[in-house]
């Protein structure tokens, strides 16, 4: 069986992909195996670029086929952000609650009624060289509700409602969540990618 690794140390996050991407064919392991891996700089402009640079920079340390992944949050009331700088929208080192606080304040000084946002990500493998061998992406349409709910999920869950549903993220079982989420979008083409790949080497 093929290994693949999974550039994250995020354990929700890890869950997550495992699932999606269960029945691949392929042996999954994350970054919690690799201590000293660092964590490269985001300094792409979109999700794609990001997914793709932590996608390379994670196969060459490792000498693996690697899986990265970028997503955010687009609110329309906020002109599109946080977008891109999701995950260091309160700063560096802020907490999964900090970035929320933070996007409710400042959607508090917005003067309509707009709550309409959408989740975006990407999704990136390369192989042990170095090399691009596949980005997907995937979208969830929804809104942003007044004060957060649900303990399932990470990051801004509690705070989005996707379309046709009355739950967040963070309240939908994660069977649904794994069916309808942007990065579920994105892994479901990632695994019939990997369904189809028959070296990674």
């Amino acid at each position: 069986m093929q290994s693949l690794l999974l550039g994250t140390r995020n354990p929700g996050k890890v869950e997550e992909i495992k699932g999606i991407l269960a029945g691949s064919g392929w042996s999954i392991s994350s970054l919690q195996a690799f201590p000293d891996v660092d964590t490269p700089a985001e300094t792409g402009s979109t999700y794609a670029d990001n997914a793709i640079l932590k996608a390379r920079f994670y196969a060459l340390a490792t000498g693996m086929c690697a899986l990265a992944d970028d997503s955010g949050l687009e609110v329309e009331a906020l002109y599109g952000a946080p977008g891109v700088y999701s995950a260091r929208y309160a700063g560096e080192n802020a907490s999964d609650a900090d970035r929320r606080a933070l996007l409710l304040c400042e959607l508090a000084k917005t003067s309509g009624t707009n709550r309409r946002a959408r989740f975006i990500a990407a999704v990136a493998i390369s192989d042990a060289k170095g090399t691009v061998l596949n980005v997907s992406e995937g979208i969830c349409e929804g809104t942003i509700i007044d004060s957060p709910r649900g303990h399932g999920g990470f990051g801004y869950d509690p705070l989005f409602v996707p379309d046709g549903f009355n739950e967040t993220f963070a309240e939908l079982p994660e069977d649904v969540k794994n069916r309808i989420s942007h990065r579920a979008r994105a892994l479901m083409n990632t695994r019939d990618f990997l369904s189809s790949c028959k070296s990674c080497a």
